[in-house]
């Protein structure tokens, strides 16, 4: 395998937060975190489907016709990988989100925590920010 077939087929399978945020209606974002985590924080337009859970739900909850995108914490979690093979293995179109919740809430999206819907500001090393008076960032 060469570089272009390797970095085209990281991209056929992988994306990012700001391209989930922005393709959010196009795509079933699954969260595959556990109980207590989705509770924690959760993005607003998920579908809580845990990993161990997906044999006997998946087909309830999900559409094989629309892309599935799944997450979990952030990247030194494989949960979402794990959950994009069972679900690729199940017939669906699967891509797992790189970052996972934690650079969702890091980027200055929107979650849903048990005190409503919370935004928190972007972090600098991740998202730009907006140019303060005078120019200067």
């Amino acid at each position: 395998m060469n570089a272009q077939d390797f970095f085209a087929a990281k991209l056929a399978f992988q994306t990012d937060v700001s391209d989930v945020h922005a393709e959010i209606e196009t795509v079933t974002l699954v969260d595959v975190r556990d109980l207590a985590s989705w509770r924690q924080a959760h993005i607003q337009q998920a579908i809580h489907l845990p990993r161990r859970m997906i044999p006997m739900r998946a087909d309830k909850l999900l559409d094989k016709d629309k892309p599935i995108v799944v997450h979990c914490w952030g990247p030194g979690c494989d949960g979402a990988t794990k959950a994009a093979y069972d679900l690729a293995r199940r017939g669906y179109e699967v891509k797992e989100m790189i970052g996972g919740i934690e650079y969702w809430i890091r980027e200055g999206f929107p979650v849903v925590t048990p005190e409503g819907l919370v935004t928190r500001p972007a972090d600098p090393l991740t998202a730009p920010l907006a140019a303060t008076p005078g120019g200067s960032v």
